[in-house]
């Protein structure tokens, strides 16, 4: 693990984002584990929702959610996992290297993929909830905010392509 600075922005950061690297770790691992136990175990689940009085309707969409979560947190864990290597640049003085601009694209497609599938996501919970409920109450929506942040993530990969290779060319000058 590099040195951080003495940066307190730096290090909080790092905590921040261990701390999120564990949460979306868990998630992964928990929903790798539910998937196959659900499908094995179907009748008992389908027993369980006869009890508590919930339809067997529910049984895929609810199956459809544990795969499209278990997506989510595996791309969340790499976009974690990519910003921590772009921190720990920062950390060391130089984030201006050909891996952080291809982090940069990386986080930008993961990104990408976590905003289409929050749209079968949202449409399975909305079922879900249609079949449990009556009424959902989940919106099927596009964060704005979140494509926006797609795209400063390509922009920016390009930023930092186009600086490393500023700075090599500078440096083949001096």
């Amino acid at each position: 693990m590099p040195k951080v600075a003495r940066d307190p922005l730096l290090a909080v950061a790092r905590v921040v984002l261990v701390f999120l690297q564990l949460i979306s770790g868990f998630a992964a691992i928990s929903l790798a584990i539910a998937l196959p136990a659900v499908l094995i175990f179907r009748s008992s689940v389908l027993a369980e929702f006869a009890e508590e009085g919930v339809s067997t309707d529910a049984f895929w969409p609810m199956t459809a959610m544990i795969v499209l979560g278990l997506a989510t947190a595996v791309l969340v864990f790499v976009l974690v996992r990519l910003t921590r290597r772009i921190v720990d640049t920062v950390a060391l003085g130089d984030p201006f290297v050909p891996d952080n601009a291809q982090r940069l694209s990386l986080m930008a497609w993961c990104m990408l993929a976590i905003q289409i599938v929050t749209i079968p996501l949202a449409t399975f919970a909305r079922q879900l909830e249609s079949i449990t409920e009556g009424t959902p109450d989940t919106e099927l929506s596009i964060s704005l905010s979140g494509l926006l942040f797609v795209l400063v993530l390509f922009i920016l990969a390009r930023v930092f392509r186009k600086g490393t290779e500023m700075r090599s060319e500078l440096e083949g000058t001096v």
